[in-house]
């Protein structure tokens, strides 16, 4: 089997789509999925990879749950996954991070995913594949997983950063989606939606400019960054793109703000702060 890429493109996955241990995700809308997918994409809706237990409906659901899916999706250790969404990658990016959070390693993100397969003329189709359930364990991996617990004590270090995926409107807390707005003292802002080329198929923005931005912000990877929103959903993109960067310390905040923010006993900033996501380097 070929040596596959974190990220791959359209042309890539069209040239190996009838590899036999390639395993495509597909974590688009069911109506999107229903309509049109890369040919033999398994549907994997996004709510199945939350808890949906308010408030922190984020939360990843309990092994066993897991288990259950990935069985359903015919996961095996020997797959190599193809991730994609319909969306830029958020949800590709939380799948990536349960994955992650299993042990499977061996996956790829396709940059621009349904959009970007579209757009390039590639075949789809609109039959939903149920492949054979598998056998697999699931051992639950807590390195790539932040809990409050693990960092609240850690605010103010040096060398943790915490990146805040949501918009400027929340980070600042004027708009407000749990009992208290505003962000985690010392987190720092840059939108999720501002990884994303609009206008190249919702593909990635250039690589070397978004590490050059996340340098000048000070989320380099020579730190641990602690990547939340509001579910981790949106910040499942910024947990992929640091893994693409070749982030070494990175985690996934699953609780996020809508656990931090309807808590009373976390510590929480309004405004802006000197690196918010408006300056440019």
């Amino acid at each position: 089997m070929k040596d596959w890429p974190l990220l791959i493109e359209a042309s890539q996955l069209a040239d190996s789509l009838h590899e036999p241990k390639l395993l495509i995700l597909d974590t688009s809308s069911a109506d999107n999925y229903a309509k049109h997918h890369v040919p033999g994409a398994v549907h994997i809706a996004p709510a199945e990879l939350q808890c949906g237990i308010k408030p922190a409906v984020g939360k990843m659901p309990a092994p066993d749950q897991l288990q259950l899916l990935f069985s359903r999706v015919g996961l095996t250790a020997d797959k190599h996954v193809i991730v994609y969404d319909d969306e830029g990658g958020g949800w590709a990016g939380r799948l990536i991070w349960t994955l992650d959070v299993i042990g499977h390693r061996n996956y790829s993100y396709l940059n621009g995913g349904l959009q970007a397969w579209l757009s390039g003329g590639h075949p789809s189709e609109d039959v939903a594949n149920l492949p054979p359930p598998s056998e697999i364990d699931i051992t639950i991996d807590s390195t790539p997983i932040a809990e409050i617990e693990d960092f609240i004590n850690l605010l103010g270090n040096s060398q943790l950063g915490i990146w805040d995926a949501r918009s400027p409107e929340e980070y600042r807390g004027e708009k407000v989606l749990a009992q208290r707005g505003g962000h985690i003292p010392g987190a720092v802002n840059l939108d999720w939606l501002e990884l994303i080329d609009n206008g190249n198929d919702m593909r990635l923005k250039n690589l070397s400019a978004l590490q050059a931005r996340l340098d000048h912000i000070g989320l380099s990877a020579d730190k641990t960054i602690i990547t939340h929103c509001q579910t981790h959903h949106r910040s499942g993109l910024s947990y992929l793109l640091m893994k693409i960067l070749g982030y070494p310390h990175i985690k996934g905040y699953h609780g996020s703000w809508g656990e931090w923010g309807n808590r009373e006993d976390t510590p929480i900033e309004l405004g802006s702060t000197p690196r918010a996501s408006d300056q440019q380097p």
